[in-house]
């Protein structure tokens, strides 16, 4: 469950932040920047802090500067979880994580009416297990997941796209011996995962192989959060977020195409 740890290090929330703008796609206020005549798209889902975050939005900008088109939802509907608000037990009975699945679909349906044929989606915390979701049922392209809340073994298990997962080694939600469960259950799907696709042709069966490409990594010396939670004055905390901007980046470039 969410803790102390989930809510460490809060953002100052500024709804002007960032080089984009927010409008609303699929129902949701969201903030999108990129060029609008891009084909490819990325959602960033935030963690309990929402989409008004300046780190997140700065990420949003550096993701839309490779040439994505990017969106960045604001799933808790003007209710984030910041300090002297609801305990986060009690706020997350209205911000449950299969609602946020829910209200991806028509977010991803409204990017593909503006012209986006592939998309890809990176989740913090929080929105770690929507994007989880999402990657089962092949709603997107790609997944992303960096020091994931409520994942499960099994939810990895069940992600039919190329994912990515980026830990810490401080995390009391995704530990590192958590982590590295994640990364093997997803190398026996690559190697051991067989669909026994039927089909006749020219009078033989043809045989279908499931793959799914992974990446996992963990980050030494950071704590759950840090990729979107970091200190920009401290330099190593700054060079460790950078370093994760980077590895998200190359994933979604390889396979958001």
């Amino acid at each position: 469950m969410s803790g102390p740890q989930c809510c460490a290090n809060p953002p100052t929330l500024n709804p002007n932040s960032g080089a984009g703008h927010v409008e609303k796609l699929g129902g949701l206020s969201t903030y999108v920047t990129g060029s609008p005549d891009s084909k490819l798209a990325t959602l960033l889902i935030s963690d309990v802090f929402g989409y008004e975050a300046p780190n997140l939005r700065k990420l949003a900008d550096k993701v839309a500067a490779a040439g994505f088109y990017v969106a960045v939802p604001d799933f808790f509907h003007g209710d984030p979880n910041v300090d002297g608000g609801r305990p986060l037990q009690e706020w997350i009975k209205d911000h449950g994580v299969d609602k946020g699945f829910e209200e991806a679909k028509p977010v991803i349906q409204a990017l593909k009416c503006k012209g986006i044929t592939a998309t890809g989606a990176v989740g913090f915390c929080w929105g770690a297990k929507v994007v989880v979701q999402l990657a089962k049922h092949e709603f997107i392209q790609a997944a992303v997941l960096l020091h994931p809340s409520f994942v499960t073994v099994d939810d990895i298990k069940g992600v039919e796209v190329p994912i990515s997962v980026l830990g810490a080694e401080i995390d009391q939600f995704s530990p590192p011996a958590l982590v590295k469960e994640f990364e093997e259950a997803l190398t026996a799907k690559s190697e051991h995962e067989i669909a026994f696709c039927l089909t006749s042709m020219y009078g033989r069966h043809q045989i279908s192989l499931l793959q799914v490409d992974s990446f996992v990594k963990i980050f030494p010396k950071v704590a759950h959060g840090w990729s979107v939670r970091y200190n920009a004055e401290d330099e190593f905390a700054v060079k460790a977020a950078e370093e994760a901007h980077q590895n998200l980046l190359e994933w979604l470039t390889k396979y958001v195409k």
